[in-house]
């Protein structure tokens, strides 16, 4: 058999506050200095079949509201806002994030992105971790021109929005497989 990530060696990397230790980074990504709106991101991590995949971890890294990545931009006004968060899905595969809405920034050739999240997914029976993309859509017109999505197939590219579900919150179903299978990147 291949040898595969996890099952995951766990102290301090999920934000659950199981273990006697002080989390490395959790899934609340907001401080009193970050610049932007403050939203919920959640969703779940599904399978082929999609059954719910109960151990995997989500990481996420962005700017923040005004566009600026920490550790960056030495511009960043906001210091304490890191920007990256990790969530572990729990046993119906769902995962969430406290975070700021993020402004849009720099691309390729001089273009700007829409405001996106990037995402990072581990998971049992996934031998490297796999890059993917949150976008928003309530940024049509954004993310129209985001030079980035545009490289994904038109009937591909709704895998990568995450839908308003109340104020505030956002929602993206992550599936590994299958027909509905989310866009992943090469890293």
């Amino acid at each position: 058999p291949s040898q595969t990530v996890g099952p995951f060696f766990a102290y301090a990397l999920t934000p659950t506050g199981r273990y006697a230790l002080t989390d490395l980074v959790g899934n609340d990504l907001c401080t009193e200095d970050a610049a932007g709106a403050r939203i919920r991101i959640e969703g779940r991590v599904l399978d082929g079949d999609g059954a719910p995949v109960t151990d995997a971890m989500i990481e996420i890294w962005q700017a923040d509201g005004e566009g600026r990545y920490a550790g960056v931009d030495p511009a960043l006004s906001n210091s304490s806002f890191r920007g990256f968060g990790r969530s572990e899905t729990d046993e119906e595969g769902r995962y969430s994030f406290h975070t700021v809405k993020p402004g849009r920034v720099p691309g390729p050739n001089g273009a700007v992105q829409a405001p996106h999240v990037n995402v990072g997914v581990f998971a049992r029976g996934v031998l490297r971790r796999m890059f993917t993309r949150l976008y928003f859509d309530d940024e049509a017109e954004a993310n129209r021109t985001d030079p980035i999505l545009a490289l994904v197939p038109e009937d591909a590219r709704r895998t990568l929005i995450a839908r308003k579900s109340a104020e505030g919150t956002y929602a993206l179903d992550i599936r590994l497989q299958g027909a509905d299978e989310t866009v992943f990147f090469e890293a």
